[in-house]
């Protein structure tokens, strides 16, 4: 992991992040802590690229998601735009 993409975060912020499993611990982890995290950062600290769903409509990676079932065997994500609304599912 490339260290200076973690300056100006706390040990403890980046003892927590360190800890991280996925993308979606990191992201909760961010959320909880009131940590901005760039594109860059997320794929460093996961150790991949960032698969952060972007907005179809206007390209925000803002929103809010929820989890449901399409049938008994599959499941996925709806998603919210909290910049301008537009719901989509993955």
């Amino acid at each position: 992991m490339k260290e200076e993409l973690l300056k100006g975060l706390s040990e403890e912020q980046i003892a927590k992040i360190k800890d991280c499993k996925s993308q979606e611990d990191l992201l909760k982890v961010a959320k909880e802590e009131g940590i901005e995290l760039t594109d860059e950062q997320l794929a460093a600290v996961s150790g991949g690229a960032c698969t952060t769903p972007h907005c179809p409509n206007c390209g925000a990676s803002d929103y809010d998601k929820e989890w449901f079932f399409y049938s008994a065997f599959d499941t996925g994500y709806k998603y919210t735009c909290r910049k301008c609304g537009n719901k989509w599912v993955k």
